[in-house]
């Protein structure tokens, strides 16, 4: 009785019915939060703690920040909620609010590749041994025939000019302008006449459902501000059997790179990822853990997507 009760105090305070409402859409750090709701920090912090006591959301820590997601327990107290009231109608000048925090934030990364785009290869090298995490990549994919790749993210089209010559076809998605040129560049230089890139966005990806064999993100996930959205719409793409490969940063504390080079997510766990990617429909493992003693360890991860599966609903993952 007394976690019920619990529940009932915790969704009794406007504000906390709206962080519910934001994180619905997606999860958020308390910051984030905070510059949504037009409240301090500190007090944003605390109706987040109050509903992190009545179960309603889950807290994780990466460097400085504090994400806040879902828990599975505020599914039905919400669905409870709506179906006594409009309760949308409370967050819907938050919505407008996040949409422009959000673009905001895209703005600024798409600022700083711009600037770095030339720098891009070198970029991804400061991590761990490029040649070893590229001999990791071939090694996850193993024999099987790739057949229609696409590289989300593609960047300078490392990837592509390191798997197009396997795949059927390849097709590389980046938003920016200036990769996608030196993209071009290393694809027509590589005579990958099947390959091509084009602008687009890893949280809509062209192709209809079940259109791509291979789907591939190196060093791109850890600027996405919701993960595990771009984890579903990766295994969209994906036909039955066919395999997610994501190449990315293991966790860590660096929280200089977020200003520094636009991270969103100081890398991820290994459960993490496998827990996301499990949640979208897909078989995972982790293929590869490449510890750096003097930069950032990367993880190689790997999914397969199984037939007649349906992604589940993923922000209350931790």
């Amino acid at each position: 009785m007394e976690s019920l009760l619990d529940v009932f105090r915790a969704v009794a305070d406007p504000s906390r019915v709206r962080i519910l409402l934001l994180l619905d859409q997606m999860e958020l750090s308390v910051g984030e939060l905070a510059v949504v709701l037009g409240q301090s920090q500190p007090r944003v912090s605390r109706h987040v703690r109050i509903l992190a006591e009545a179960g309603l959301v889950s807290r994780a820590r990466e460097g400085a920040w504090v994400f806040v997601r879902l828990s599975g327990r505020a599914r039905p107290v919400m669905a409870a909620m709506r179906a006594l009231g409009d309760i949308e109608s409370i967050g819907a000048e938050d919505r407008a609010r996040l949409a422009v925090v959000r673009a905001e934030r895209a703005v600024a990364a798409d600022s700083w590749f711009a600037a770095h785009a030339e720098d891009w290869d070198r970029e991804r090298s400061l991590f761990s041994r490029e040649a070893d995490v590229e001999a990791a990549i071939l090694a996850a994919l193993g024999d099987r025939p790739l057949g229609d790749l696409m590289d989300v993210g593609t960047g300078t089209g490392r990837m592509i000019e390191l798997l197009g010559p396997r795949a059927e076809t390849a097709l590389g998605i980046d938003r920016s302008p200036e990769m996608l040129r030196l993209a071009r560049g290393r694809i027509e230089a590589a005579g990958l006449r099947r390959a091509e890139v084009r602008s687009g966005d890893m949280f809509s990806l062209p192709g209809i459902d079940g259109s791509f064999d291979t789907v591939v993100m190196h060093q791109v996930l850890h600027f996405a501000d919701d993960p595990p959205a771009v984890v579903a719409e990766a295994a969209r793409v994906l036909r039955p059997g066919g395999r997610l490969l994501i190449v990315d940063l293991a966790a860590h504390d660096r929280e200089a790179l977020r200003s520094e080079r636009r991270h969103v997510r100081l890398g991820f766990a290994a459960a993490q990822l496998s827990d996301w990617m499990a949640a979208a429909g897909l078989r995972a493992e982790v293929a590869a853990h490449l510890p750096a003693p003097e930069a950032l360890a990367v993880t190689v991860w790997l999914g397969e997507k199984i037939a007649g599966e349906t992604a589940r609903v993923v922000r209350s993952v931790a």
